[in-house]
């Protein structure tokens, strides 16, 4: 199954192309540790908090990108 926006953080983190993907856009993603808090959240569900403004508004982007690494 391939990943997309809705996909869980967890999974995406666990990708390393998905990870290097988000990290694009989220530069702490793959390094900062307080992103295991949100392990069971959709990248899109992360997108909607205040937090996350800048990821929001690459969220098409993203997605374009993650759905092109297929399964």
């Amino acid at each position: 199954m391939g990943v997309s926006v809705d996909s869980k953080i967890k999974v995406l983190a666990k990708n390393e192309a998905a990870a290097d993907i988000v990290a694009k856009y989220s530069p702490g993603f793959k390094t900062d540790p307080q992103m295991k808090m949100v392990f069971g959240l959709t990248l899109r569900k992360l997108a909607s908090f205040p937090q996350a403004k800048e990821l929001a508004e690459h969220l098409d982007e993203i997605d374009a990108e993650l759905k092109a690494l297929g399964d």
